[in-house]
This record gives C-alpha cells, sequence and structure tokens, in this order.
C-alpha cells in the first residue's frame, strides 16, 4: 500500500508540472515521513551517493563530442563522404542522411545531437533538391533515433549505471539492431522517393579519384567514432576515457587542423553539454533513494511472484513489456522511465530465463521509437523548430518510418541473437 501512495504522489505531480526529478524526490520523501522508515537525511546521502559514479562523466563528453563535431564542420564532410558512395541514385539525399545519421550515432550517443547536427546540413540541401519538406523533416527526425542506440549511446550508459550491467555489452547489443532500424528507413525512403519529382543537382560519379578527393576531405572526420568502437572493443580504456579521448580527439582537429572551432564556439558547446548532463545527473541523484525504496517495500519479489502465478510465459512477457515501454515512450522522456521502471522489471525477466543484455536493448530501443512518437516526442519538438513543419503535420508523416522501427522491435524482442550474438562473441 505504502508503494502505492508513492507512486501515485508522484505522477500526480509530475502531472501538475513538477519536474520529473523533483517529484520523485518528493515523493520519496513522502514516504519516509509517513512510515518512519528511514530518516529524511537518507535523501540528501542517496542523492550524494547517486551522482558518485566515475562512468558518470562519459555522459557530458558523449555529448560534448557531437556538439564539437557540429561546429568543426565534421558532420558536412561526412555528409559529402557519404553522398559520393551513394552515387547517382534516385533519392541520394535521402539514403545520404540515413548512413551519415550511422555515422554520426558512433559519436555523441544522443538523439537530439544527432538530429541537430545533420539536419542543419541536409535539410537546406533537400529543400534545393525538391524532396517535400514533411518528408525531409519526418526522415531527419526518425534518422536520428539510431543515434542512441548505435554505440556509443547515453542510454544505455545510463542504463547500465543503473542496473550494473556491462556498458560494453550494451553498446554491442545494440549495434545490429540500430543497423537494421537504418536498412528499415531505407526501405521506406525507396519507396517514397521513386515517385518524387526530383531535381538532384549535386550527385558524384564513383571513380577512384573521386573517392580519394573524398576520403582526403573526410579521413579525419571519420576517426572519431573509431576511437570509440576500438576503445570499447579493446577494453584499453573505460568508457569515461573513450568519451574524453574522443571529445579531445574532434576538439583538436576543429581548433587546430581546420581551424573551424574558436574560443567561444568551445564555451557555448561546454555550456550545452553541462545543462543537458545537469538532467541527467539531477534524475540519477534520486534514483538511489528509490531503489533503497523499492528494496525495502520487497516490489521486486512481489511482482516476481504475481508472474510466477500467473505462469507468464517468456514470450508473452516480453510482449506486455513491449507494451508498456511503448505507451511510457509516448508519455515521458527514456531516462525517468528506465528510472522507475527497470530496477523493478530486471529481475522478473532474469527469473524468467530473460539474458538482461537482451532485455536492457529492447527497453532502449522501445524507448527510442518514442522520441518520435507524440505526445512528447523529443526529436518531433527539435524537428519541428528546425525545419518549421507544424509538429502534428511532421508526426503523420513519421508514421510509416515508426512502423518500419516498430518492426525490427519485434524482430530484436523474438529473435534474442539479434541483440546477443555480438556480445557473447566479443565478450
Amino acid at each position: 500500500m505504502n508503494i502505492l501512495i508513492l507512486f501515485v504522489v508522484m505522477f500526480a505531480l509530475m502531472f501538475l508540472g513538477m519536474n520529473i526529478f523533483v517529484a520523485m524526490g518528493v515523493s520519496a520523501a513522502g514516504y519516509l515521513l509517513l512510515t518512519g522508515a528511514a530518516p529524511l537525511t537518507l535523501v540528501s546521502q542517496s542523492m550524494i551517493n547517486g551522482v558518485a559514479n566515475f562512468s558518470l562523466l562519459a555522459i557530458p563528453f558523449f555529448m560534448l563530442t557531437g556538439d564539437l563535431m557540429n561546429l568543426s564542420g565534421m558532420t558536412l564532410r561526412l555528409v559529402e563522404f557519404a553522398k559520393f558512395f551513394i552515387g547517382r541514385v534516385k533519392g541520394s539525399l535521402a539514403y545520404t542522411c540515413i548512413l551519415v545519421n550511422m555515422v554520426v550515432a558512433g559519436v555523441s550517443g544522443s538523439g537530439p545531437a544527432d538530429c541537430s547536427a545533420v539536419s542543419s546540413v541536409l535539410l537546406p540541401a533537400m529543400e534545393k533538391d525538391r524532396y517535400p519538406t514533411e518528408f525531409s523533416a519526418a526522415l531527419n527526425a526518425c534518422a536520428a533515433t539510431m543515434g542512441p542506440i548505435i554505440p556509443p549511446s547515453i542510454p544505455m550508459v545510463f542504463l547500465a549505471m543503473l542496473t550494473n550491467l556491462s556498458v560494453g555489452k550494451l553498446f554491442m547489443g545494440g549495434l545490429i539492431p540500430g543497423v537494421l532500424i537504418g536498412l528499415a528507413i531505407f526501405l521506406i525512403c525507396w519507396y517514397k522517393t521513386r515517385k518524387m519529382p526530383l531535381v538532384e543537382v549535386s550527385q558524384h560519379k564513383l571513380t577512384l579519384r573521386g573517392f580519394w578527393a573524398a576520403l582526403r576531405e573526410a579521413w579525419l572526420s571519420l576517426i572519431a567514432p573509431l576511437i570509440i568502437l576500438v576503445g570499447v572493443l579493446t577494453g584499453l580504456v573505460t568508457i569515461t576515457e573513450v568519451s574524453i579521448l574522443a571529445a579531445a580527439y574532434v576538439l583538436f582537429v576543429g581548433a587546430v587542423v581546420y581551424r573551424t572551432i574558436h574560443l567561444k564556439d568551445i564555451l557555448h558547446a561546454f555550456k550545452k553539454a553541462v545543462l543537458f548532463s545537469s538532467t541527467v545527473m539531477a534524475m540519477f541523484s534520486v534514483v538511489n533513494i528509490f531503489s533503497w525504496i523499492i528494496a525495502v517495500e520487497n516490489l521486486g519479489s512481489v511482482l516476481g511472484d504475481l508472474v510466477l502465478r500467473l505462469h507468464l510465459h517468456p514470450a508473452f512477457f516480453l510482449f506486455l513489456i513491449t507494451l508498456l515501454f511503448f505507451f511510457l515512450g509516448m508519455v515521458m522522456d527514456a531516462i525517468p522511465a528506465m528510472t522507475i521502471f527497470v530496477p523493478v522489471l530486471l529481475p522478473i525477466a532474469e527469473g524468467l530465463g530473460i539474458d538482461p543484455v537482451h532485455f536492457g536493448v529492447v527497453v532502449v530501443v522501445n524507448l527510442m521509437i518514442g522520441l518520435v512518437t507524440p505526445p512528447v516526442g523529443g526529436l518531433l519538438f527539435v524537428e519541428a523548430k528546425l525545419s518549421k513543419v507544424p509538429f502534428d503535420t511532421l508526426a503523420k508523416n513519421c508514421m510509416p518510418f515508426i512502423l518500419a522501427m516498430i518492426s525490427v522491435l519485434l524482430l530484436a524482442t523474438y529473435i534474442p541473437p539479434i541483440v546477443t550474438a555480438l556480445p557473447n562473441l566479443i565478450f
């Protein structure tokens, strides 16, 4: 009963417009006052312990790396490099958008960062080639969902800190689903662009000389995701050190080699990364107190026993989890959704024999689809602002891409090797 009151108060405060981490903290303090289970000082102690993890530094540095890539012009160079490989194919800029998002996803780990970086370059180019604006905006928004799925991934880092799962395994688990989402979006683009009256004026011929010219412009930009990938796979450095190395590399190339990043740009990028990460840290500060309350109330065991009594098959349990997180993704951000529900549901999944990495990746993929589903789709708001397309029009044009991504989600949910094959092979 006490735990029910806790969640009712928390969701009521969220509905009234209170910040999520404040609502969680206030409801937790109310629980302690109501039950007398522990002194109120437990709240402050738990908040300090919640942000005392060194690995959390990876989050602002991955965000910083993505911003610096855009400021340095690396994103534009990657666009030109990707356009070369697409060749003289109708809809080449649409396919370039997907390919660039895959590459940029290997740097920032943030959907909004990738969306802003790639859209600022490709939206004007796609308008010039007479792509319908609503299609271009929907494509850029949906392609950016690969950012938090393909490693590195800020939600994966958060999930690893929340559950003590391996960051490397979660990263590798998200690689194949992320690429499959890219291929699914590719098919939607092929179907839609074949009937568009496009005027594509900047297509490249596939020649060896052209390849070397494109590579000469882009090779420094391509090293950034390579640094992260090698660091994760080899284990020579921690995930935090990888993020710092990537940020330092992009800053050096932009400021010293390309000379496109200036002091005011650096200060702006650092400020943006700090503001973004502060919201994540605030959320993490209240995670510990919630974990303590869930443990005291034995909520995991209660729900686990309920699942056993109902004789739920693992496949049906995964179906219910998919529905739950799909709905949550529509109404709240990924990080609070994981904070509240994953610590309770993960032990139940493990009790049913579901691989924890498989479960974690499925949850993240599900919530990333939520970035482009109304009413709270974060990428929809970013893209609507960038493209000047009305929110409802943008959401409507995202539907074919969303259905394609849901098909990949179902494949990853019910064919576990799609997620677990790479982690089991590498680690």
